[in-house]
Formats: structure tokens, C-alpha cells, sequence
């Protein structure tokens, strides 16, 4: 299957993550159609980044931002779809790095009446720095038995697939889906805020409803988790409650959602 894939990549503040992330996709197995920034307030140090990365080599990228107004992400991400071409949608976090056959896979994985989510490994905080300076790789991290969840690291001769309609495992990190999937569903849900829990997998869910089947996958589309500080879960309680009403309804579309950002580019 011939699909054409826009990249999106949620940021907040991480130049140098990101600047690595667009450097693996850029040379990975496949390229993607365009990568979309979502920018979730970042100060003008991403800019200048993103401004030399872009007269880099001409590739397409395009950076969705807003103002820094508390976290915002869904809010930014529902941008990006807005204005992605591609007709398949795959999701990476600003603090994930990409296997180099991550796009290939995912796309080999892609179809209809389907999503796909993947899985990852943690590169542990203390290594992070050494990874991003190019002093150690995550394949040495591996080897020498410093990388959490190794067993997520490893490509697969045959993946392991299961197709099902879980909430269990669901992470917005590493998801793909198609675009017009995404827009029958109105997209994420805006009333979602805060870090840690919630609007991914109320996305899912509402996919579920639809009658869209997951499939999780082992052993393809690896990406590798830059870990950090936590930020507080204060919002999670209520980020619970507004999923599991999605759940009992049995809720497709969201009422905060893409549809107010193509009034805007219409």
C-alpha cells in the first residue's frame, strides 16, 4: 500500500530533543510527506532551531505554535491535523527518539478500519545528555543492559500483532491512524489539560466507538522515551472522569475539538 505520511511531533521547550528527532526522520528508511511541529508555547530558542533546520535540506516542515498558556497539547495538536496533507496521520512526542525503520514500519503496518499503537524502551535521565551529544547511542545502552524496557528496543524478524479494542497500553507517543478517521471523530478533545493521562486515550476510544479495531504492536515502530522529571498529575482525577464518560456513552465525536481549526483555515 502507497500512502503518503505527515510526521506530527508535539514539543514544549526541548531544542535539542527535537532537533534530533527531525534528524532521524529525515534520514531514516522512509521520509515522511511533511513533519508538523506542535508546539505547545515554546520560547523563540525552538524557532531558530526549527529555521535551521528547515534551510537545512528544503525538507517540509511545517511549526504549529501558540502561545505558552499552560498545556495546551491537544489544543496544538488538533492544529497540526488541520493543516496535515498526508492521508495517514502517525504521532511522535517531542521526547521520544525514532528507530530509523519507525516511519517504514508504521506504514507497512497501516490499514483501514485499524490504528496502530507501538510501544518503547526508556533511555534512563542520566543518559539522556550523553545520547543527545552523540557520546553514547541507545544501541550501546542496550547492550551493556542500561536501557529500561529493553525488550521493547528490539526489531523483531516478525513483529507481534494483536488486534483488539483495549484501553489498556493506549500511548499518544507512538500512534498512527488515518486522517479521515481522525476527523470523524472531531479529533482530540480540548477539554482535556494537563500532563501524564487522558487525551490520547480518549481519542482511542472514541475510534473504538466508531468501530475502528487497535492494532499493538511489538517488534516494530520502536521509538525510545528520553526520560525526565515528572510534572504534577494534579488534573488526572478529572481527566478519568472525562474519559470514562466517553466509555459508558459510547462517544464518537468530542464537542471541543478539530472542527473549530477548519473554520479558521477555511
Amino acid at each position: 500500500m502507497t500512502v503518503d505520511a505527515s510526521v506530527i511531533v508535539s514539543t514544549y521547550n526541548n531544542p535539542r530533543a527535537l532537533e534530533a528527532i527531525i534528524a532521524r526522520l529525515r534520514n531514516g528508511t522512509c521520509v515522511p510527506k511533511e513533519i508538523l511541529v506542535a508546539d505547545d508555547g515554546s520560547t523563540d530558542e525552538t524557532r531558530t532551531m526549527l529555521d535551521a533546520a528547515i534551510r537545512g535540506d528544503g525538507s517540509v516542515i511545517r511549526h504549529c505554535w501558540h502561545p505558552d498558556e499552560g498545556f495546551r497539547k491537544t489544543r496544538i495538536l488538533n492544529q497540526c491535523v488541520a493543516r496535515a496533507e498526508g492521508d495517514y496521520l502517525v504521532f511522535l512526542d517531542g521526547d521520544c527518539l525514532p528507530h530509523p525503520r519507525w516511519l517504514e514500519d508504521h506504514l507497512r503496518l497501516a490499514e483501514r478500519g485499524t490504528f496502530v499503537q507501538g510501544r518503547r524502551a526508556f533511555i534512563p535521565e542520566r543518559f539522556v545528555d550523553q545520547v543527545l551529544d552523540g557520546e553514547t547511542t541507545v544501541q550501546r545502552l542496550f547492550w551493556s543492559g542500561r536501557l529500561d524496557g529493553a525488550f521493547k528496543a528490539i526489531r523483531l524478524p516478525v513483529p507481534r500483532i494483536r488486534r483488539d479494542r483495549d484501553m489498556h497500553g493506549l500511548l499518544g507517543c507512538n500512534l498512527a491512524m488515518w486522517r479521515s478517521d481522525v476527523f470523524h471523530v472531531n479529533g482530540l478533545d480540548e477539554e482535556f489539560e494537563g500532563w501524564g493521562i487522558g487525551e490520547d486515550s480518549d481519542l482511542c476510544a472514541r475510534l473504538y466507538n466508531l468501530g475502528i479495531d487497535r492494532k499493538i504492536v511489538h517488534g516494530r515502530g520502536l521509538v525510545y522515551h528520553l526520560n525526565h522529571p515528572e510534572l504534577p498529575r494534579t488534573h488526572v482525577p478529572e481527566s478519568n472522569r472525562r474519559l470514562q464518560r466517553a466509555i459508558d456513552e459510547g462517544l464518537i465525536r468530542c464537542e471541543a475539538g478539530l472542527d473549530r481549526h477548519l473554520e479558521t483555515l477555511a
